[in-house]
């Protein structure tokens, strides 16, 4: 069995993420700010699935995670989204969606370095939106921005923490079925559900980590 933190763990991604490492019989820590949510998963996965509440956008909130023990891997799939024309972005919305899409990944994993064992695996949840080149979608500027820093942080931590044998990667997931979704595209469907996606996410988390490092690796279909 291993151990292994999912942030973002409440709902969508994040919590199939946590489901599908649960299954395959790994202690899962999940994290998140709503804690009801997290009970029950909790509650679904007794002894697997440990609840770890707290708020990833203050520093306070990843401070919490610097004694949470040894871990073989990470999932951050935490984000937010503010769907809104450029000219009505506001200095409040940038940095909103800055200290919870990237300065959560920043603090906690200057948290997290010293509790990773050697040949942990590391996996920031990106977008398409995050690429350089990729389509490019109207209201979504703040929310690409970030997770092009995210792409970017990926290669530059995989670079630092070669020698600690600690793999980071990053996947740009194209659209899936989620609320995040709907609150971008509202109406818009799409074949992929959230259950398939953490499912994969799942699985690359323990068994590529060895075959990837450095990497933004879209994973989307012809029209993200």
């Amino acid at each position: 069995m291993k151990r292994y933190l999912v942030t973002g763990a409440s709902r969508g991604i994040g919590k199939e993420v946590v489901r599908a490492l649960a299954q395959a019989g790994h202690h899962v820590i999940a994290s998140a700010r709503t804690r009801a949510h997290l009970d029950e998963l909790a509650k679904e996965y007794p002894g697997s699935v440990e609840a770890m509440p707290g708020d990833l956008g203050t520093t306070t909130g990843c401070e919490a995670f610097s004694g949470v023990g040894p871990l073989d891997g990470w999932v951050h799939a935490a984000g937010y989204l503010q769907a809104k024309p450029f000219h009505e972005l506001t200095d409040e919305d940038w940095q909103t969606m800055w200290e919870v899409n990237v300065m959560s990944a920043v603090r906690l994993a200057r948290q997290l370095e010293s509790s990773f064992l050697p040949g942990a695996h590391i996996v920031f949840i990106g977008s398409m939106g995050g690429v350089q080149g990729s389509s490019k979608y109207p209201s979504l500027s703040a929310y690409s921005a970030t997770k092009g820093a995210i792409s970017v942080l990926t290669e530059c931590l995989s670079t630092e923490w070669t020698d600690k044998r600690i793999s980071v990667n990053c996947l740009a997931l194209g659209a899936v079925q989620t609320d995040m979704l709907a609150q971008a595209f509202p109406g818009y469907e799409v074949p992929v559900t959230a259950e398939m996606m953490g499912t994969y996410i799942g699985t690359f988390l323990t068994e590529a980590g060895f075959l990837y490092n450095g990497k933004i690796l879209p994973v989307a279909l012809n029209n993200p």
